[in-house]
C-alpha cells in the first residue's frame, strides 16, 4: 500500500483555507442575505478548537466541520446560521469549550442549535436499547424545537458516509445499517430526495460491496443503449415542448444501485429484467405559482397525444402534496422499444423542493422561522408518538420507522375532513386517529355508505364513518389492522391502562398465595418464578396470573424447592414433559471474552464443533454477504446483511457486530427453492431427477400445488453454499414449463 505523501504545516493550513474559501464562494452565490462576517468567525473559532486534532483518515479535523457547512449550504440550501452552527457542531462535543461560550460569540439561536446537535451526538443509538430510544426520542424533539437541527445531522451523516472507506469494517456496517435504518427514511420523509439517495446508495455499497460494483458496472454498460432509446423517445416530445414557448430541461435519470438491487431482491429477477430503469423529468421554469399547475396539465396533454399512456399509473401529487411538500405530476407511457417510460412533470421551482425539501423554501421565501410551519403537519405526528413512547426501545424504534417509511393515501370524514394516512390503513386507523375513545370503543365503519369491518384496508378517496359501541374494549391483536404509527401508539396506551388493571389483580393474588405457602415475594424468588415459566419478567407473569392463563398451584414453587439429584424430582420440575429426551443442539464454541471488534472472524466447523450459530430468521449459508452478532451467551451469530432482524441489530448494538468469513467446508446447509411453471404430466418427476441424480442434492421437504394449468413448488435442499443453489436454479429452469426457480429467503 501507498503511503499518502506528507505534506508542510503550512501546505495543510492553505488546504484548510482552500476548502473555506470555497465554502464562502457559494454561499455569495446564494439568495441569502450576505452574514460574511458571522461565518468567517465561526470559522476562525472551530479552527482553534480544533487545532491539531484529525480525522481517522489522518487529515485535519476541521475539513469535517467546513464539508458538513457545505453540504448545508449548497445542499441543502441554508443560511448563515445554519452554516455557523455546523462549522461549531463538534466544538461542545469535542473540546473545552461550553454552550455558554459559543452563545457569548455567536449568539443564542447558533448555541441552541449547536446545544441539539450535542444532545443527539454519536449517531441516534447508544449501545443498550434504552438509550437508542432516549436519544431518537431527543432527536425528534429537536425537530420541534428548530428543523436546523436535523437538517445540519442529516448533513453531518452524509458526510460520515462520504468518508467511511477509513473506519474499521465492523464500524462500518454499524454505520451503514444504522443509515438505512433511520437517516435515509428520515431524509425521505423530510424531503430531502437527493440525499436520501446518496444516503441509500453508500450504505449499500459498504455493506453488499461486490453487488454494488457489479451493478454499477451494468449500469455503465447499458449506457449507450439506454441513450438511443431516450434520444428516440424524447425527441418528439423537445418538439411539442417547443412549440409551447416553453423554457424547459429534460433529460432521463437512472435508478439508483439500491433502488435497482432493491426491485433485483423483491422480484426475484437479473438485472436484465428491471425494465424501468430511469424516468424522464421535464423541469420547466415558470414565474407565476398560479400558472405550474395549469402548464404540468398541458405538458401532460401534448405526451399522451403521442405515446400510449398506462391508465393506472398516473400520479397527481399537484393536487394533494406528499406530507413532505413533494409536488409533481407523474405518468407512464409506452416507450419505443415497447417498455413503460416515467415521466415526471415539475416547475423549476417544485423540483429544488423535491431534491432538497423544506429547506428549498429558503430560496423562496427568505425570513426567519417559515420553513418550520411548512412541517407543522408532519412535527404534530411525532409529538403524538412521544406523548405515549413503547415502554420497549426497539418497538419505539419500529413505530417511529412505521411512519418514516409508509406511502400515504387521503381518506375522507362523513363531513369531508381530509386525513392523511399511511398506505393500507384501515377503518381503526381511522378512529385511533380522530381521537383515542372513537379507536378504543370502535366496532365496525362504513366506507363509502357500505358496512365493513374494523380491519378493511382503505383506498385514497373513501370516505370513512367510524361506528362505536360503549360495550367495545381493545383488543391486543388489534395491532395487526393498524397501519399508523399513532393509531399504534393510542391502542398501546389503552391497553397498557387495562392491563395495569390486570397486573394489580395478579400481585394480589400472587402475593396471597406466596404468604399461604409460607414464602417472601422478594425479587430473588419472583425472578425464579417467572424465568422457570420462560416469561421475561415480572410484569408479565403477574399479568399471566391475574389473567388466569397461570394457575396457582405447587407446581408454580417448584423452582423454589432446593435442588436434588432423585429421579422422580427431575420428572416432577415439569410434569407436562413426562422422561422424553431432549435432542441434543450442535455444540458451539465460545469466542472468548473479551471479544475483539477488530478481529475477522473465520467461519468454520471442525469434528461436529461449530464456532458460530446460523441465526434461524435469514438461514445464511456459505457464499452469502453476512456478519456476525455477539449475542449473550458470547456466542457468534451470523446473520444475512439483508435479514430485516440484522438490521435491527447493527442499528441497535453497533457494539456487538464483527465481521466474518465463511470457512466452512464440507457443511451441509438448508435452502429453500421455489420453483414456478406449466403444469404438465411428468414435470415433477424431471425435476426431481435432476436435483437427486444428476446434482446428488438431498431433498428434505418438497411442497407441489397446481391450478388452472399452473404449478408452484417449493423444495427444501441441503447444499454447500451459494454456488450449488446457483447451479441448481439454473438446471431447473432448463426443464420445459419451469418459468422460474430462486432461493427464498
Amino acid at each position: 500500500m501507498m503511503e499518502t505523501p506528507k505534506i508542510t504545516p503550512e501546505e495543510e493550513d492553505r488546504m484548510v483555507d482552500a476548502a473555506f474559501k470555497e465554502l464562502l464562494d457559494g454561499y455569495m452565490a446564494s439568495n441569502h442575505r450576505k452574514k460574511v462576517e458571522i461565518i468567517e468567525r465561526a470559522y476562525k473559532f472551530a479552527k482553534e478548537a480544533h487545532k491539531g486534532i484529525r480525522r481517522r483518515s489522518g487529515e485535519p479535523y476541521i475539513l469535517h466541520p467546513i464539508a458538513v457547512a457545505r453540504i448545508v449550504s449548497r445542499e441543502i440550501g441554508l443560511g448563515s446560521v445554519s452554516i455557523c452552527a455546523a462549522l461549531l457542531h463538534d466544538v461542545v462535543e469535542d473540546t473545552d469549550y461550553t454552550v455558554e461560550d459559543i452563545e457569548s460569540q455567536f449568539g443564542k439561536k447558533i448555541a441552541q442549535i449547536v446545544e441539539g446537535l450535542t444532545k443527539i451526538s454519536g449517531g441516534i443509538f447508544g449501545d443498550k436499547a434504552s438509550a437508542q430510544a432516549e436519544n431518537f426520542r431527543k432527536l425528534l424533539l429537536t425537530m420541534n424545537n428548530d428543523i436546523r437541527v436535523i437538517l445540519i445531522k442529516m448533513a453531518d451523516r452524509l458526510h460520515n458516509m462520504r468518508t467511511l472507506g477509513s473506519m474499521l469494517p465492523s464500524k462500518q456496517y454499524k454505520i451503514a445499517g444504522e443509515t438505512l435504518y433511520i437517516y435515509a427514511p428520515l431524509a425521505h420523509r423530510l424531503g430531502l430526495f437527493a440525499i436520501k439517495t446518496e444516503l441509500e446508495d453508500l450504505s449499500f455499497k459498504y455493506e453488499h460491496p461486490e453487488a454494488y460494483k457489479t451493478i454499477s458496472a451494468q449500469i455503465a454498460a447499458t449506457e449507450a443503449k439506454r441513450n438511443e432509446i431516450y434520444t428516440a423517445f424524447a425527441g418528439p416530445i423537445k418538439e411539442r415542448l417547443d412549440a409551447m414557448g416553453l423554457t424547459y430541461t429534460i433529460k432521463a435519470r437512472v435508478k439508483s444501485v439500491y433502488s435497482i438491487w432493491k426491485k433485483m431482491e423483491s422480484k426475484h429477477i437479473p438485472f436484465e429484467e428491471v425494465y424501468d430503469l430511469y424516468a424522464v423529468r421535464i423541469v420547466f421554469d415558470c414565474d407565476k405559482e398560479t400558472e405550474e399547475k395549469k402548464t404540468c396539465w398541458a405538458i401532460y396533454s401534448e405526451i399522451t397525444d403521442l405515446y400510449r399512456l398506462h391508465p393506472d399509473r398516473t400520479r397527481d401529487w399537484l393536487s394533494t402534496p406528499k406530507a413532505n411538500g413533494y409536488r409533481a405530476l407523474h405518468l407512464t407511457v409506452m416507450g419505443p422499444d415497447g417498455n413503460w417510460i416515467e415521466v415526471q412533470i415539475r416547475s423549476k421551482r417544485m423540483d429544488d423542493m423535491a431534491e432538497r425539501g423544506f429547506a428549498a423554501h429558503w430560496k423562496y421565501k427568505i425570513g426567519e422561522g417559515e420553513e418550520e410551519s411548512e412541517l407543522a403537519a408532519w412535527l404534530k405526528t411525532i409529538q403524538d408518538i412521544l406523548e405515549n413512547p413503547e415502554p420497549n426501545a426497539l418497538d419505539f424504534l419500529d413505530t417511529i420507522k412505521l411512519n418514516l417509511f409508509a406511502s400515504e393515501i387521503l381518506v375522507f370524514t362523513p363531513k369531508g375532513e381530509l386525513i392523511t394516512l399511511p398506505k393500507n390503513a384501515t377503518v381503526l386507523d381511522v378512529a385511533f386517529n380522530l381521537h383515542s375513545e372513537l379507536g378504543t370503543h370502535c366496532i365496525a365503519g362504513k366506507v363509502n355508505h357500505r358496512l365493513v369491518p374494523l380491519s378493511h384496508k382503505l383506498q385514497s378517496g373513501d370516505q370513512v364513518e367510524v361506528l362505536t359501541s360503549q360495550s367495545q374494549r381493545p383488543k391486543a391483536e388489534w395491532i395487526n389492522f393498524l397501519a399508523s404509527a399513532k393509531g399504534r401508539a393510542r391502542l398501546n396506551a389503552a391497553l397498557r391502562k387495562d392491563r395495569r388493571a390486570i397486573i394489580e389483580a395478579g400481585e394480589a393474588k400472587f402475593t396471597r398465595f406466596m404468604e399461604e405457602n409460607g414464602l417472601a415475594m422478594d425479587n430473588e424468588n419472583v425472578t425464579k418464578i417467572f424465568m422457570a415459566q420462560h416469561l421475561s419478567n415480572r410484569e408479565e407473569l403477574l399479568y399471566m396470573i391475574g389473567n388466569d392463563d397461570i394457575a396457582l398451584s405447587p407446581q408454580l414453587l417448584l423452582p423454589l424447592k432446593p435442588q436434588t439429584k432423585n429421579i422422580f424430582n427431575k420428572i416432577l420440575r415439569n410434569p407436562f414433559k413426562g422422561n422424553k429426551t431432549k435432542t441434543a443442539e450442535p455444540t458451539v464454541e465460545k469466542i472468548g471474552d473479551p471479544v475483539d471488534m477488530k478481529k475477522t472472524y473465520l467461519l468454520k466447523t471442525e469434528k461436529g464443533v461449530s464456532n458460530y450459530k446460523i441465526a434461524p430468521c435469514c438461514h445464511p449459508i456459505p457464499g452469502d454477504d453476512v456478519f456476525g452478532f455477539v449475542d449473550d451467551h458470547n456466542n457468534v451469530v451470523v446473520h444475512k446483511l439483508t435479514c430485516e432482524n440484522a438490521m435491527r441489530l447493527k442499528s441497535s448494538f453497533g457494539g456487538r457486530i464483527v465481521t466474518t468469513k465463511w470457512e466452512t467446508k464440507h457443511e451441509k446447509f438448508p435452502a429453500e427453492i421455489h420453483v414456478e411453471g406449466i403444469d404438465r404430466m411428468g414435470i415433477l418427476q424431471e425435476i426431481i431427477s435432476i436435483i437427486s441424480t444428476n446434482l446428488s442434492i438431498y431433498i428434505r421437504r418438497l411442497n407441489i400445488a397446481a391450478d388452472a394449468g399452473v404449478f408452484s413448488c417449493d423444495l427444501d435442499v441441503d447444499v454447500e453454499d451459494v454456488d450449488v443453489v446457483n447451479k441448481l436454479c439454473k438446471q431447473i429452469k432448463t426443464v420445459n414449463g419451469v418459468k422460474s426457480a430462486v432461493r427464498m429467503d
